[in-house]
């Protein structure tokens, strides 16, 4: 037996027994099991003898994508560089950006005006033609590799398009096909679906079922009309699918984001969310990884408060996910701006400090989704903030019109009966640099930067691992130019997925220009954060109250060294009240010694404060 082979026999012997009662659990079917590990050994075999490398690196250190050199950044590749050929000739860009984990917006195969962004996947082994093709895949994931940068790809599980070859038999009244899906003669079932499933898009696609003249039956469509919801109580479902994944990850892709992933299972009588079924597909699909692929990662796309997204990294002994968004502290931070109150960040920053060290968040500013405002109002209204009322005012706020703001951008599915309503926009946008510029005013393109400046290092200094969206290194604008677009007038959310400005790109070395500006720091707070083993992402963080609640102080300790992030959400100079006297401290930024007590922090200001090292203490080494 070859080395290879033998390491695949160990890992399928290791969780062969829970793999089997597991999906036994669900559907007692011996038969499909049997193909389902076939069928497993036959992609392991497929599997390029590059990856099964970097499978057996990877499983000799478990933690490798918990270092403190991770950075992501995530983009639409047409956006981008046009195709993935063009992403080839991007890659020195993008390791100029210090990044090496690229999560490349969905690229499977759609239908122009019926595929929601890229998630109504019509086929899950075929490229988006004008992307490129399955062997461009292979190529730019190899590029990545030997660079030692990392293809993220988001890997849609709960439904398919209409146009998927899967839905058009079924349409077609093939009873095998339908099974697949949830089809209904009539609307005595979906009525009680619908009494406890909530809606997603009440406004935009209203109710979870989409009737279908031409068959004359309903299928269940929780998103859009044209994405049909899977049935995963149907063991064909679930290992067709386990067959698509295995195929993408022979592809050479290193990280899923399983969307929607709350979602994969229904039950009638209940919200279809969360069911505990959901969390046997996932740790299922972990375990096949670990068998065929131990080198990929799993990222959960769940939208949920901190607390109560953990069951979905499973136990210590029983994982499922690797590593899940940090969805509620990125909304908390634009609530932070629009009140410079801290008081909510702070308590949500201590909920995700206090959990496990093996949990891994992704924390970012932004993505290529709207913000939607699902803050903790229960700690609000003791505040005096109502629910509807505070929603109003932050929608109002980043479009510009309250609090005397400098924000742009638009609103998402708003709905006028209950004033409910998400928000668009890029992150310079809503720090105001397209106000400022729009208006000649240099000084607040200025307070502009340092904003977006400063909500990056906030960003940085989080547990977990920080992802940036393509084109914020360079304060990329709202682009409005998508209304233009009859597929895409409709979705305001295309006002924050314009195309890269290349132009502006080319700048980045001239700190006269806004690119310039922003680029040239974020560089130096990324380069600070790859050598500095505080920022490990399983240090030890916590945060510091600083007594003037427009300020945050977060602190990360790691093997002897101490770091404290100071941060003001004001537009005002404020005084940080911490009372650190254990020593010295450097200023990360400046190179300036300072004490850590009664800080001076100016507006829209940070520091990275830095313990100096004792004499014969621990020396500081760059990883």
């Amino acid at each position: 037996m070859s080395k290879t082979a033998d390491a695949f026999e160990t890992r399928f012997r290791g969780h062969l027994d829970e793999l089997k009662w597991l999906y036994m659990e669900l559907y007692e079917n011996e038969t499909m099991f049997a193909e389902l590990c076939s069928e497993m050994r036959r992609f392991y075999e497929a599997r390029n003898k590059n990856l099964k490398k970097l499978d057996l690196e990877r499983e000799a250190q478990p933690s490798w994508y918990k270092k403190n050199d991770m950075l992501g950044m995530m983009f639409y590749i047409d956006n981008f560089a046009g195709n993935m050929k063009g992403i080839r000739d991007k890659l020195d860009y993008l390791e100029k950006c210090n990044v090496n984990y690229i999560h490349l917006m969905p690229f499977l195969d759609t239908v122009d005006g019926r595929s929601d962004g890229g998630y109504a996947v019509a086929d899950f082994r075929r490229v988006k033609e004008e992307l490129g093709t399955m062997e461009d895949l292979e190529a730019l994931t190899a590029a990545c590799h030997e660079k030692k940068m990392n293809i993220c790809m988001d890997f849609v599980m709960n439904h398919t398009s209409e146009d998927h070859e899967w839905a058009k038999k079924a349409r077609k009244g093939d009873e095998e096909y339908q099974s697949r899906y949830f089809f209904f003669d009539d609307f005595t079932v979906p009525a009680i679906y619908e009494n406890t499933v909530p809606q997603v898009f009440p406004t935009t696609a209203p109710g979870n079922f989409t009737w279908l003249p031409d068959t004359g039956k309903y299928v269940m469509t929780t998103f859009y009309p044209y994405q049909w919801d899977l049935n995963y109580r149907n063991p064909r479902v679930f290992n067709e699918m386990m067959y698509n994944f295995l195929f993408l990850a022979n592809k050479g892709i290193d990280i899923f984001r399983i969307d929607a992933v709350p979602y994969i299972w229904k039950e009638l009588y209940t919200s279809c969310r969360n069911l505990p079924q959901v969390h046997t597909i996932v740790r299922m699909m972990r375990m096949i990884s670990e068998i065929v692929c131990p080198g990929i990662l799993l990222l959960g796309e769940v939208v949920m408060e901190p607390e109560k997204v953990v069951p979905y990294f499973g136990t210590v002994e029983k994982p499922e996910c690797h590593m899940l968004y940090n969805v509620t502290t990125m909304a908390t931070t634009w609530h932070t701006v629009a009140t410079r109150s801290t008081r909510l960040l702070k308590q949500q920053l201590d909920i995700v400090n206090r959990l496990p060290k093996e949990y891994v968040f992704l924390n970012y500013l932004r993505c290529h989704d709207d913000i939607g405002w699902g803050l903790d109002y229960a700690s609000l209204m003791q505040e005096g903030l109502a629910e509807r009322s505070h929603k109003q005012y932050l929608n109002d706020y980043f479009q510009g019109f309250a609090g005397m703001s400098n924000s742009r951008g638009e609103l998402y599915n708003a709905d006028p009966v209950t004033g409910d309503a998400r928000f668009c926009g890029t992150t310079a946008s809503m720090c105001g640099i397209e106000k400022a510029l729009s208006e000649q005013d240099s000084q607040a393109v200025e307070k502009a930067v340092q904003l977006d400046v400063m909500l990056h290092a906030y960003m940085f200094m989080q547990s977990g691992i920080p992802v940036i969206y393509g084109g914020d290194e360079i304060g990329r604008l709202n682009d409005y130019t998508y209304k233009n677009n009859p597929n895409k007038a409709a979705d305001s959310r295309y006002i924050h997925r314009g195309s890269m400005d290349w132009k502006a790109a080319a700048q980045i070395d001239d700190t006269s220009t806004v690119a310039g500006k922003i680029f040239s720091r974020l560089d130096r707070l990324e380069k600070i954060r790859r050598s500095e083993k505080v920022f490990m992402a399983d240090a030890d963080t916590w945060t510091l109250d600083t007594w003037d609640e427009s300020t945050l102080c977060i602190g990360r300790y790691y093997e002897g060294d101490k770091l404290l992030g100071l941060f003001n959400f004001s537009e005002y100079d404020k005084m940080v009240w911490i009372n650190e006297t254990d020593g010295m401290y450097v200023d990360m930024i400046s190179g300036r010694p300072m004490k850590a007590s009664g800080v001076p922090i100016p507006a829209y200001g940070f520091y990275y404060l830095k313990k100096e090292n004792e004499p014969g203490g621990d020396k500081v080494e760059n990883l």
